[in-house]
């Protein structure tokens, strides 16, 4: 949207585009950064795969809430587009991976998580909760490909 006067971008015009944008390039990036350098890097290095495990499970811990921040303004900004129709269509097109997501990243943290933490046959939930976040990786890929395809067109 540009002003009347002078061509220049009105301030605060598509706000909603960018936080979208911002929102579904920090969950995708934080996922890919934690799950395929960090903790790999932790299981090569620490000492132990026991204190490896611990800081990893730290680690996705915070990985949850940021997952959780992330899918909270990407809902807001698609629930802002009844007000304003710029360029947020791709937030609501990703809508329901965002929730997807958004599930499998709780439903890790709270019903997988506690079983690896308690050593309850391991390989399996390790395998389980190793699904689910490649799932979520994969979620927060779409929408993050979908609302940047919305904003890569002409300004």
């Amino acid at each position: 949207m540009r002003s009347s006067r002078c061509g220049t971008p009105e301030i605060g015009s598509g706000w909603q585009a960018r936080w979208a944008v911002l929102a579904a390039a920090l969950w995708w990036g934080s996922l890919t950064t934690t799950g395929f350098i960090v903790v790999p890097l932790l299981f090569a290095n620490l000492p132990s795969a026991a204190l490896a495990g611990q800081t990893a499970a730290k680690l996705f811990n915070a990985q949850t809430w940021i997952a959780v921040a992330c899918g909270v303004m990407l809902m807001l900004s698609s629930r802002s587009r009844s007000q304003s129709q710029s360029r947020t269509e791709g937030a609501a097109g990703a809508l329901l991976f965002v929730f997807a997501g958004l599930l499998l990243a709780l439903l890790a943290e709270f019903a997988v998580a506690p079983r690896i933490v308690a050593r309850d046959n391991l390989k399996l939930w390790h395998s389980v909760g190793s699904g689910m976040y490649l799932l979520q990786w994969l979620c927060a890929g779409v929408v993050l490909w979908k609302v940047t395809a919305r904003s890569a067109g002409p300004s």
